[in-house]
């Protein structure tokens, strides 16, 4: 073998080499800056800030408040997968459509949105090998609700957000309201003073609760018009570790929430946001340990919203 055979060889052994690691590394460019934002209101009723801690640990958490009584502001979740739909009695859960939350938010012309309900089937094995892809059906755990038709039922252990008419409330294991138009499913949270129910506390004193890690969280005020919802970032030393549902709890009732709902976290952890037509990930997603990959979920709450009104010259 000629020697400029053998250069050729370990040229192309080099690149290859290179090359993941030169993917991986713009992906970690990619990430939203290690620095807080101050509040800033971004559509009609929406507010959106950014705040980053060092310690105990490094971690980038993401709030949005939201006024579910500003004009023009409407709540969307998931619909159903429509082939389905014929096949089962409204008795019986359905099923939905996997979709990354960024597509979610471009098919549905949303201004906002983020994952929901947590879901199986599931595998994260590596970022070629995973599932559901996106077009997959996938079934729900707790109850989802999408333009008033009842896609998946009320599970033990699980509270559900309901939302209509500018109102929102969080049952824990029962049916939404009559009424609820949208309404999605999580872990219940508690932020009252004193001690929680005994099944409740349960959840609360489980060991995932104590570890830090991505957060979905979905908290109301106690007459139910503003939902804050928090997202933090995790999974990605040295930028943001995660939080844990004791952090994430203070932070909510700060702020004014009495009542919360934990959705699916992990890599599902996503935020989108629409600028100028097209959707926008705000936070640092994360999935099969590849920073920026959005990944692909069973179902989402998203927000329609006007825009801002024109400043003055």
């Amino acid at each position: 073998m000629s020697t400029s055979t053998t250069k050729l060889k370990e040229g192309l052994l080099y690149l290859g080499l290179l090359l993941p690691l030169a993917w991986y590394g713009h992906r970690l460019l990619q990430r939203p800056s290690f620095s807080s934002a101050e509040p800033q209101l971004i559509y009609q009723g929406i507010t959106y800030s950014r705040h980053v801690e060092t310690a105990p640990r490094p971690q980038v958490i993401h709030i949005l408040e939201i006024d579910l009584t500003a004009p023009g502001l409407k709540p969307f979740s998931t619909p159903s997968y429509e082939e389905t739909q014929t096949r089962k009695p409204q008795t019986e859960n359905r099923r939905t459509q996997a979709q990354r939350t960024s597509d979610f938010l471009q098919t549905h012309q949303l201004q906002l949105a983020v994952n929901a309900n947590f879901f199986y089937p599931f595998k994260e094995i590596a970022p070629w090998n995973y599932g559901p892809r996106s077009g997959t059906p996938t079934s729900l755990v707790g109850v989802a609700i999408s333009n008033s038709e009842i896609i998946s039922q009320p599970h033990p252990r699980y509270s559900a957000l309901c939302l209509w008419d500018g109102r929102a409330e969080i049952v824990w294991e029962q049916p939404c309201p009559t009424g609820t138009e949208q309404g999605v499913s999580g872990q219940p949270l508690w932020l009252k003073e004193g001690s929680p129910p005994e099944a409740m506390a349960f959840v609360a004193d489980s060991l995932k609760s104590k570890r830090a890690y991505p957060l979905t969280i979905a908290a109301l005020n106690a007459e139910g018009t503003r939902l804050w919802l928090l997202l933090s970032d995790g999974k990605q030393p040295l930028y943001s570790e995660g939080t844990t549902i004791k952090e994430a709890s203070e932070r909510l009732k700060a702020l004014g929430a009495v009542t919360a709902v934990q959705l699916d976290g992990g890599g599902s952890t996503t935020l989108a946001i629409e600028v100028e037509g097209r959707p926008q990930v705000i936070n640092a997603v994360i999935h099969a340990k590849v920073p920026g990959l959005d990944r692909p979920v069973a179902n989402h709450l998203g927000f329609y919203a006007q825009p801002l009104a024109p400043q003055p010259k």
